[in-house]
């Protein structure tokens, strides 16, 4: 499975919301996807990322992507499964997800709370995605993660474009070694935002609408 979230996939990296973008040091730059890191907050051996790019997409398109969670494998890199817990509403839901990692470490996983909001003035949308310690029981052999926080934030260019600024901050648990943190922060991404842009010229998105955002 490959799922999100949270675009959780990048699971190894780390977020930091940022006060002054000049934290925040570019590492890639390849078909138009950005991917920055800094330092992560909750683990100072990770590190926080940064995505941001442009895609033409709707609002609606990119938001229903998002919280469509049973789609996450689909583009989300290395996640083994996504699965929608609860709909609290069209913006609002609980999911669970399974990150998978290469032998000899433990997959982790992790329940996320979506909630997208818009500002009615710039017509930004915000969407939230911390994890909750909890939710589900643990499984056997894979290790939960607690402590995460995503968040996106898209932004209307014109009527079939926005831009994408997404910042993601995980401490996954455990001990894992510094060739695969690097793989999450470099390769991770990349693959996540190249897939997400297959994701969004895909039938089941085409000419969505969402009622509680505006176009």
């Amino acid at each position: 499975m490959k799922k999100h979230v949270t675009l959780f996939c990048l699971l190894v990296l780390g977020y930091t919301w940022c006060r002054g973008q000049e934290t925040w040091k570019l590492k890639t730059n390849r078909e138009g996807i950005e991917i920055y890191t800094k330092q992560s907050r909750l683990n100072p051996d990770l590190k926080a990322i940064r995505v941001r790019c442009v895609l033409p997409a709707t609002l609606s398109q990119l938001v229903a992507i998002v919280l469509d969670v049973n789609t996450g494998a689909e583009w989300v890199y290395s996640t083994r499964s996504s699965v929608l817990l609860k709909q609290v509403s069209p913006a609002e839901l609980y999911y669970y997800s399974e990150v998978e990692l290469p032998w000899p470490c433990s997959n982790r996983d992790f329940i996320a709370h979506l909630t997208a909001r818009q500002d009615p003035h710039t017509r930004v949308v915000t969407i939230d995605g911390p994890t909750v310690a909890g939710y589900v029981p643990e499984k056997k052999n894979i290790v939960r993660v607690n402590r995460s926080f995503g968040k996106w934030e898209i932004t209307p260019l014109g009527p079939q474009s926005v831009r994408i600024d997404y910042v993601l901050e995980t401490d996954p648990g455990g001990s894992l070694p510094a060739w695969l943190v690097n793989l999450f922060v470099t390769k991770g991404p990349l693959e996540t935002f190249k897939k997400l842009k297959l994701q969004v010229q895909k039938p089941a998105y085409r000419g969505v609408r969402l009622p509680f955002i505006s176009d």
